[in-house]
């Protein structure tokens, strides 16, 4: 009975992590139908390498220095380059295991080059994979779920509102502050103007992909079968996402006269960020309040960056890192006694301040460092590489021509250009 368990076990973790790896394709679709269709090619090519890139690095030493052995408070110090062996007594396969981590670990990354997008040089993508997987995400990982400080802390965070979602929202601001606006963003009087996704249905299919994929995301964080849990945290999971969206909706609908479509989306995948945390420690009703409250939060917060100038064309602050925040405060308010198999009860639950109190440390904690460390990669990488953007003119022709030699949609511009010669 021990190996049938062991095998449904292993075979649930692999399924999480092909569901993880199958939300890059929500991904491309989501940030390619959010972005003009002059750097489509390079949006969906960009994010295949740097998945590519980062599976290598966590493969070398990301894994290592989050679940290695001879760990200390900050990292762990063992089991780089890992083999496939089964360690320990788990009652999974450690290599299942290993993959569905380095599935969490390439979506964090993919969250970060939101902030890099129609505007970034090719080779600031390819070194910035690099370095954010080595220095930046498997440190908050392994203070959070690898044993380290704030897990001896008893932090929250079941499947990733802080280590996943912030930890790569916390790189897409340091990249959004050094990359300045995208060309015509903001007026001189600092009024702001949409530039606007060439598909929304693109992006409205790339929503539905991350949405299902989120149920290896969260259900696949239970790590066994065994007790059915997994089904309870799904289900969470859904009624925070359909919660988020319709909060979106009525909001939007309310302050701009009409519902928005990207505001939708967004609200759906904010109460789906901010459920990661809490969908195995809460109970339903407090999911669909976490939800709601992230599709209202998303919405406004889109708004304050605006303001602040500071340009983020997949929304990744927003949808990430507000909605992080939140999501991984909410387990600090709503955990309740029989759920918290981590940490102790919210607030609302009898367990006072407390957990509220190391929640707020925690979220603040791994935010700062995200954001220092990957500030600070990318003011060196922007001295040696000089500069991280590609120029003024390879901008207003698009990253597909300038960085690739070729279009993503070459149907459409190449017959634009030949109609253009015929004319002239």
């Amino acid at each position: 009975m021990e190996e049938i368990i062991f095998s449904l076990n292993s075979v649930w973790l692999v399924l999480g992590a092909l569901l993880v790896i199958l939300m890059q394709g929500g991904f491309i679709l989501l940030e390619a139908g959010s972005t003009r269709m002059k750097n489509a090619g390079h949006i969906s090519g960009k994010t295949v390498f740097t998945f590519g890139l980062a599976s290598i690095v966590f493969w070398a030493v990301g894994y290592g220095f989050i679940f290695g052995g001879n760990s200390n408070f900050f990292i762990g110090l063992s089991d780089f380059f890992y083999s496939g062996e089964q360690t320990g007594d788990m009652p999974y396969s450690t290599a299942a295991f290993f993959l569905f981590q380095l599935a969490f670990a390439g979506i964090s990354l993919t969250i970060a080059f939101g902030g890099f997008a129609e505007r970034a040089k090719l080779s600031a993508y390819l070194v910035f994979a690099i370095l954010f997987s080595v220095l930046v995400y498997p440190v908050v990982a392994h203070w959070i779920w690898g044993g380290g400080w704030l897990a001896e802390h008893g932090k929250q965070d079941f499947a990733g509102s802080t280590v996943v979602h912030l930890t790569g929202a916390m790189a897409a601001f340091a990249a959004t502050i050094l990359l300045k606006p995208r060309i015509g963003k903001f007026n001189k009087n600092g009024t702001v103007n949409n530039i606007f996704g060439h598909n929304q249905v693109y992006t409205a299919l790339g929503v539905i992909v991350l949405w299902v994929g989120w149920f290896g995301f969260n259900g696949g964080s239970t790590f066994v079968v065994d007790d059915g849990f997994f089904g309870f945290v799904a289900l969470n999971t859904n009624i925070a996402a359909g919660a988020g969206a319709v909060a979106a909706l009525i909001i939007s609908w309310i302050v701009l006269g009409k519902s928005d479509i990207p505001t939708i989306l967004n609200g759906a995948l904010a109460g789906l960020v901010a459920i990661t945390a809490s969908c195995a420690f809460v109970e339903t009703w407090a999911s669909v309040v976490i939800g709601f409250v992230a599709g209202i939060l998303v919405f406004y917060s889109v708004k304050f960056f605006d303001k602040l100038k500071v340009d983020d064309p997949i929304y990744a602050l927003s949808v990430h890192g507000a909605a992080g925040v939140w999501g991984t405060l909410s387990t600090g308010l709503f955990a309740t006694p029989e759920l918290a198999s981590v940490g102790q009860p919210g607030l609302f639950y009898g367990g006072g301040f407390s957990q509220l109190g190391v929640q707020a440390m925690g979220v603040s904690v791994s935010a700062i460092y995200a954001f220092a460390v990957s500030f600070a990669i990318l003011y060196i990488m922007k001295k040696v590489m000089k500069g991280l953007r590609v120029s003024e003119e390879e901008e207003i022709i698009g990253l597909d021509v300038s960085e690739h030699g070729n279009y993503g949609y070459p149907e459409a511009f190449i017959a634009n250009e030949e109609k253009n010669r015929i004319a002239n």
